[in-house]
């Protein structure tokens, strides 16, 4: 009697198992693509339904921990331009959006969870559950709905590397603290943790340090700046400039407001004080720092400059005066010494150095870097700090405790972690975002630019874990750097069409590991998030459209076929046959068309977004 009570216990058991599998998965829908969902970067694991969940206009968030709060706050920021009222509530029951702390297996990961209870976002701090509202809100449309319908979702995430930065060098060309926040936004929305601020060079000084006020009175300001691209100019007579003072500092107040905006948004700053070389802005107001009698200026020309401070006791004075207020103001553990190109010409023809030479036992000048990178990295040691500096602090030998950023490809980062270093890879081939996007040099298409070609493509194939190192050595590479320099930007809006939409292509080789990318399936995913940047205002370069290449052309007889492709939703092609320019009263692409071989033809063509912006003309040559 009881066999039978237990076996019928078990068969009603399972068929109502099976009843509620069916019920879920009803209620959830059927399983939709997550390449459809357009997420960038990548999450690693995604379950996506076709079912959804309706955020209403008026949303409560459950948040009760301070980094729960924080990020509830930030998020109630962020859904407020998509029409959203948004509570804080501490009751669970009543909240559509629930932030949660728990242990996870990364410190920076997350899950993301929208069914028909709400959504749930569940991390082991502030960072993994900041991380899950951007997702969150790349699930939402772009711009205000009364009623947002967020898919059912399972995302499990976290990042490929420690270190996803970007750098905006405010030296060449100056940028109000607005838009540095802005650009903060970026690395945050994007996933991105780092912001390594470039704030000293030859063309300029740029943050107040309180015991050198000179640096703020005359090593912020250069007397003008140089026309055109100083890599075209041959002769002294080519160099044109605007006889235009420029200039400008941050107050150690103005950097304060922007360390703690950034804290919020889980981006670490890293700080850029630059030495021995780009430093003649610093002899322009301590002249007494040289190694030959000035007087100096700050620079007005681009490139390297043989003028550098001296490693005499003064300048060792003078840096750990400066690093000492660096250090108090910044929290982050790294502070950036540069130590790129600093050229030895001044310190082989100065006496102090010699002597220094002599009492070291050095025979290579190039050591005495050496020995001033190890001191300065002992002060800040002192200080609680550790040293990172390009790739150039290894020529003249540094401590295992420094960092290394790779720039002049991936040798240095190589050498750096088979010795044991940390590093960060930044190489120019594929990280420098102020190259060109045009294969075209200096193309009247586009804006000024300091030249080279790094188009998207090359941008999103970067690994970051060179096969020359060993599964041990490859866990020194900390992450990648994307890298903004501005001697031809000279404005916020530049500065974004130079970024986008390449910085989202950095963005997913920082966060998703390597073995889950894939350019094509990235480009339509890329395209979703033109409508996001567009209301931001953000200025992105709208790309050509794609199948004006000799790759695409299909041959039948003597004609060619070509088939175009636009990667911004909702553009038209509009192109020409004669050379001409195209534009919006131009032919409109709607399906794929035939020209003749025998004779030569110029097609055009460009994207016309949305918001009537045009992409820079594509163009291929039929002979």
């Amino acid at each position: 009697m009881l066999f039978n009570f237990l076996l019928k216990a078990r068969v009603y058991g399972l068929l109502a198992t099976g009843l509620l599998t069916s019920q879920t998965a009803l209620a959830q829908g059927s399983e939709i693509s997550a390449q459809s969902l357009g997420l960038v970067p990548l999450p690693r694991e995604v379950k996506a339904y076709s079912a959804t969940y309706a955020l209403p206009q008026k949303i409560s968030v459950y948040a009760v921990s301070p980094a729960e709060r924080n990020v509830a706050t930030l998020l109630q920021g962020m859904l407020t331009p998509l029409g959203k009222t948004v509570t804080l509530t501490t009751n669970r029951q009543a909240a559509q959006i629930v932030l949660a702390t728990a242990a996870t297996t990364s410190p920076e990961g997350y899950q993301l969870v929208v069914d028909k209870a709400g959504v749930k976002i569940t991390a082991a701090d502030g960072p993994g559950l900041f991380y899950g509202t951007q997702t969150l809100l790349q699930l939402l449309p772009a711009r205000a709905a009364a009623t947002a319908k967020v898919p059912y979702v399972r995302i499990t995430d976290q990042p490929a590397f420690q270190w996803r930065g970007g750098m905006l060098d405010v030296c060449r060309h100056f940028f109000p603290v607005s838009f540095v926040k802005k650009y903060i936004d970026f690395l945050a929305a994007y996933k991105m943790n780092t912001f390594h601020w470039h704030l000293t060079d030859d063309q300029g000084w740029r943050i107040e340090i309180k015991k050198y006020p000179k640096l703020t009175e005359i090593s912020a300001f250069r007397s003008e700046t140089l026309l055109g691209a100083q890599q075209q100019m041959k002769t002294p007579a080519d160099f044109k400039y605007d006889g235009t003072p420029y200039g400008g500092f941050y107050t150690q107040e103005q950097i304060k407001d922007v360390i703690a905006y950034a804290q919020k948004r889980y981006v670490t700053i890293v700080p850029e004080i630059e030495m021995p070389g780009h430093s003649v802005a610093i002899l322009a107001a301590y002249p007494e720092l040289a190694c030959k009698p000035g007087p100096y200026q700050t620079w007005t020309k681009w490139g390297v400059n043989e003028d550098i401070v001296c490693p005499t006791e003064p300048t060792f004075q003078f840096f750990e005066n400066v690093l000492t207020e660096v250090s108090a103001l910044f929290p982050g553990k790294y502070i950036h010494i540069g130590g790129d190109e600093a050229p030895k010409a001044r310190w082989k023809e100065s006496a102090a150095v010699q002597e220094i030479m002599k009492r070291e036992g050095f025979t290579d000048v190039e050591k005495v870097q050496g020995w001033f990178n190890r001191r300065i990295e002992k002060f800040l040691q002192s200080k609680g700090k550790k040293l990172i500096g390009w790739d150039e602090i290894l020529e003249g030998g540094i401590a295992p405790s420094a960092a290394v950023m790779s720039w002049r490809g991936e040798k240095g980062g190589i050498e750096a972690a088979q010795h044991g270093h940390d590093v960060v890879m930044t190489p120019t081939t594929n990280l420098y975002l102020d190259y060109g996007q045009n294969p075209q040099p200096h193309s009247p298409y586009e804006p000024l630019m300091i030249g080279g070609y790094l188009p998207l493509a090359k941008v999103y194939s970067y690994n970051p874990l060179p096969k020359e190192l060993t599964p041990e050595q490859q866990k020194h590479i900390m992450g990648v750097g994307a890298n903004m320099w501005t001697e031809y930007i000279t404005t916020p809006e530049k500065a974004e069409y130079m970024l986008f939409p390449r910085f989202l292509a950095a963005a997913e080789v920082a966060w998703t590991p390597a073995a889950l990318k894939s350019y094509e399936a990235f480009l339509p995913r890329m395209g979703q998030q033109f409508a996001r940047l567009d209301a931001k205002k953000i200025n992105y370069r709208v790309p050509e459209p794609l199948g004006l290449d000799s790759a695409s052309v299909v041959k039948q007889g003597n004609k060619a076929v070509l088939t175009l492709r636009t990667l911004v939703p909702g553009s038209q092609i509009r192109y020409t046959l004669d050379g001409k320019m195209p534009d919006e009263t131009t032919e409109l692409y709607t399906k794929p068309f035939t020209v003749p071989q025998n004779r030569q033809i110029t097609v055009r063509a460009v994207t016309v977004a949305p918001n009537g912006r045009k992409s820079p003309p594509t163009e291929l040559l039929i002979k």
